[in-house]
């Protein structure tokens, strides 16, 4: 015995009953009763009339067995180096506190400066170049000609 489902409401139609509605795409529908069949050609939702199956699955009624919540499985952390610094370094700079931290940032800054004197005083003193001439100061695009001052 082959029972069929109501296009509208979701209730079963069992063989020699209800009605068959053939649409212009050929798309059937099945409805149990007359009422049914009046509500799908009136274009109603089903999802808001509350006696249909679809209405009640949605807003979760007449559940009589409360499913037991399915358990999400909490992620594990895990604490690994990156690439250029291994574990022991990262915990390191983690654990330092806010005087050291700073203490290595002004060493790190005198030694960046005292590299940079030294490098300056190796490199010979250039002799300033000779004044240019004299000349008076023309643009660009006055020197390549452009409308000759206008």
């Amino acid at each position: 015995m082959k029972v069929e489902i109501d296009s509208f409401s979701g209730y079963r139609i069992y063989p020699s009953k209800g009605k068959l509605f053939v649409r212009g795409d050929s798309k059937v529908f099945r409805f149990a009763t007359s009422k049914n069949a009046s509500l799908f050609l009136q274009r109603k939702n089903p999802r808001k009339i509350a006696w249909t199956q679809v209405y009640r699955r949605m807003h979760k009624k007449g559940i009589t067995e409360e499913v037991a919540k399915k358990r999400s499985r909490k992620t594990v952390k895990h604490q690994r180096g990156i690439v250029g610094a291994d574990m022991a370094s990262i915990l390191a700079k983690r654990n330092q506190t806010a005087k050291d931290r700073l203490a290595a940032r002004t060493a790190a800054l005198a030694k960046a400066k005292k590299e940079k004197k030294e490098k300056e005083a190796k490199k010979p003193k250039a002799t300033s170049a000779p004044s240019r001439t004299t000349a008076p100061k023309i643009s660009k695009q006055q020197a390549k000609g452009g409308k000759g001052g206008r």
